[in-house]
């Protein structure tokens, strides 16, 4: 284009606006995958199994058809052909799946046949008759169960096995050294919409409501298994309750399809909340052995993570937790490596950040350790540790104002009065306090998306992506984002998103969907103010005829020339005079495979906690919690606090509350409800504060900003355990840290 309209950040961006989709959330008019019944709609619901590893030797599927209610039983028998076996992962980013395809089961809570029924009850009871009998075989489901080993690759493409510098002369030459081992144990998915799909086909045109993390990912899956066009296939996903990676990739909704398939009529499948126990995907347990090495100024030496995990039986996924001693501490010295062993349970998978959130605990605890053995302050010795490029690259980073979070979070915590040795603090009350710190890391990524924009002659907008809100106010930032690269007022903006048939804004994971959605957006309503603009400086009839060269700046609805603001039209008479309804702009954005080259990119945090104890019972509460994130480029303050909320609340469960328990025996989880698998309620959170750090960085992505989804666990859970150790004594390293870990 000749012209460039040359654009400066409007008002939108950095304001803390309310959620756009706030009223129809608190009035129910948020309309959920569930919550849809289109005409002569039947019920689905999944019989699972009750052993791990077998086969499925009896079902009474006519005493189940017998049911007044019931219309079909689909099974192994029945269950309608596939063009792709469920097996296959030719379609990248996918997981094998249990489609009722044999006999065999491979896990507890495996699926093992749908019945379907006029009614939830009927079909409920319908799956109750079904009365299976197993062939049971022994099954290993514990860590120590089977034979460990070194996995192909933690993570996505993650190395299993990296070693810089000369690990074990590190250690050998240290003035002081520790050696230590962390478990963390199973954790599950505990979303409040659980899984499920209203499926219903038109031939071979198959539309969907569903939650899903990723459109075009879920397209491309289905249309491999079902032999149709991905165009053909409509999802519709305006709302999600929650995913947390668990509803990225495609699962046991598939069956909800099969049996819409197989009975010709549309069909709803939602889990119960015990299944979502099963063939979800699950965050893996780990056992961490940290070796670390520091000279006596607590200079660090060197830094050895090893971690072992588990897999499944029949897939592959490895929970990366060693991957982030990759980047926090400046040791000259740093090896992680992997081992895994295969069990008789589901598939493991991406679970709110993989990976970071295990694997810090780990190692912000044996940071700590270390910094006692040295007698140095925990804070100090992290800023004497502080890494200014990336340890292992070498790389520098793209920006980083983790200095600045110490500081801050310590002024406004009050770190300065915290004696070095612990048991020196009380309450009132007589319980023991303690403080401790952790420091927090989240790579800032970003996938492909695209997005569409439109200035229409009404003086409106439409912006169209098919991005995904799962709660963390995409709605909001987006629009935004969107209003800032039109030059219109938020309200003057109408937002179409959570559909299939809207260019792909790539996946919500990763922290990264607002910097893929945003920078599409973005890209898309640059292209149409160029285009808008090319218009008004051709026109001689147009103020800004002629200023081309200059550039203009799009504001409040209208172009105005940039050196000279009393020359300016509106969007509508630009428009207008040009005879056109509408003009539209287009856009993608992706990661710069230049700037990944050159740079470490990562958000940083520090948080604070304080926790109390009683030192006769060994109960444990954490009291406060302050961290001090930055993250580059604040869009939305207000939902970039609700984000760091929720992630440091994480934090806190996966400290001290929760796990799952399994049955050595069946391999069932034992605790698979929100009664007995704990997570916190309100009167376990304590006093929050979230302080965003100004950072500015010009190298990640075209807006500057950076995830904040996950990275408040990272630095919370750690400093929780440490906070225990300050206020017991005691070093906790089996989490959650439970009663019995203290007395």
């Amino acid at each position: 284009m000749a012209e460039i309209a040359r654009m400066r950040h409007g008002s939108s961006i950095g304001q803390p606006l309310t959620r756009r989709d706030g009223l129809l959330k608190v009035t129910g008019r948020a309309r959920y995958a569930a919550d849809n019944h289109p005409p002569g709609m039947l019920h689905a619901v999944l019989a699972e199994s009750r052993i791990a590893r077998g086969r499925v030797a009896f079902l009474d599927v006519e005493a189940a058809r017998a049911h007044s209610g019931v219309v079909e039983v689909m099974t192994p028998a029945n269950r309608p052909p596939l063009a792709q076996d469920p097996d296959d992962k030719s379609v990248p980013f996918s997981f094998r799946l249990d489609l009722l395809q044999n006999d065999r089961v491979r896990y507890a809570g495996q699926p093992i046949a749908v019945v379907i029924a006029e009614t939830l009850e009927a079909a409920t009871e319908g799956a109750a008759l079904l009365a299976p009998r197993y062939e049971a075989e022994p099954a290993e489901v514990l860590l120590d169960a089977a034979e460990a080993f070194v996995p192909p690759a933690v993570g996505v493409g993650g190395l299993a096995e990296l070693w810089h510098g000369d690990v074990e002369t590190g250690l050998a030459q240290a003035a002081q050294r520790i050696e230590a081992t962390y478990e963390t144990p199973l954790q599950f998915h505990n979303a409040m919409e659980p899984h499920g799909v209203v499926a219903a086909w038109d031939g071979d045109v198959l539309s969907l409501d569903m939650p899903t993390q990723g459109f075009a990912l879920t397209q491309a899956r289905l249309a491999a298994l079902f032999g149709i066009r991905t165009e053909d296939i409509h999802i519709r996903s305006p709302f999600i309750g929650g995913g947390f990676g668990s509803k990225l990739l495609t699962g046991p909704q598939v069956l909800g399809i099969l049996a819409a398939r197989l009975v010709g009529r549309p069909v709803k499948l939602v889990l119960r909340r015990a299944q979502m126990y099963g063939p979800v995907t699950h965050r893996a347990p780990t056992r961490q052995r940290l070796r670390l090495g520091a000279a006596q100024d607590g200079a660090l030496t060197a830094i050895h993570h090893h971690v072992r995990t588990a897999t499944s039986r029949f897939d592959d996924f490895f929970e990366p937790s060693a991957s982030v001693s990759h980047t926090l501490y400046a040791a000259p010295a740093i090896a992680t490596t992997n081992e895994a062993v295969r069990l008789d349970t589901g598939t493991p998978g991406f679970m709110r950040a993989p990976g970071e959130a295990s694997g810090s605990i780990a190692l912000e605890s044996a940071i700590d350790e270390m910094a006692e053995a040295c007698g140095i302050d925990p804070l100090e010795f992290r800023l004497r540790n502080y890494a200014e490029v990336e340890p292992v690259s070498g790389k520098p980073f793209s920006s980083k104002a983790l200095r600045e979070c110490y500081a801050e979070g310590a002024a406004r915590f009050g770190w300065a009065g915290r004696p070095l040795a612990p048991r020196q603090m009380r309450d009132e009350d007589g319980l023991l306090v303690g403080w401790g710190v952790g420091t927090a890391t989240f790579p800032a990524l970003m996938f492909h998306g695209q997005a569409r924009a439109v200035l229409r002659r009404d003086g409106t907008g439409l912006v169209e992506t098919g991005a995904h809100d799962m709660g963390q106010g995409a709605w909001t930032a987006l629009v935004q984002i969107a209003a800032d690269s039109l030059g219109l007022d938020p309200d003057r903006l109408e937002f179409r998103s959570g559909s299939s048939d809207l260019p792909d804004a790539g996946i919500a994971g990763g922290s990264a969907h607002t910097a893929t959605a945003g920078g599409a957006i973005q890209a898309a309503g640059e292209q149409a103010i160029a285009r808008l603009t090319e218009l008004a400086v051709a026109d001689p009839r147009s103020p800004l005829f002629g200023a081309g060269n200059i550039g203009v700046v799009a504001r409040g609805g209208r172009l105005v020339r940039w050196d000279d603001e009393s020359r300016s039209e509106a969007f509508a008479d630009i428009l207008a005079r040009a005879g056109l309804a509408e003009i539209e702009g287009r856009g993608s954005a992706a990661t710069d495979p230049a700037m990944v080259e050159r740079y470490a990119m990562y958000a940083h945090g520090a948080v604070f906690a304080e926790v109390k104890v009683d030192p006769e019972l060994g109960q444990i509460r954490a009291t406060r919690l302050v961290g001090a994130f930055a993250a580059g480029r604040i869009i939305n303050p207000r939902l970039v606090r609700s984000q760091y909320y929720g992630g440091m609340i994480w934090g806190l469960s996966f400290a001290l509350h929760e796990r799952a328990v399994l049955d050595s025996r069946t391999g069932r989880v034992m605790n698979a409800d929100l009664a007995e698998y704990h997570v916190p309620v309100n009167a376990d959170v304590p006093s929050l504060e979230a302080i965003l750090i100004e950072e500015e960085d010009p190298h990640v992505n075209a807006l500057g900003i950076k995830g904040v989804g996950e990275i408040g666990i990272t630095g919370t859970a750690g400093a929780i355990a440490n906070a225990v150790w300050h206020a017991t004594g005691v070093r906790a390293r089996r989490f959650p840290v439970a009663v019995e870990h203290l007395v």
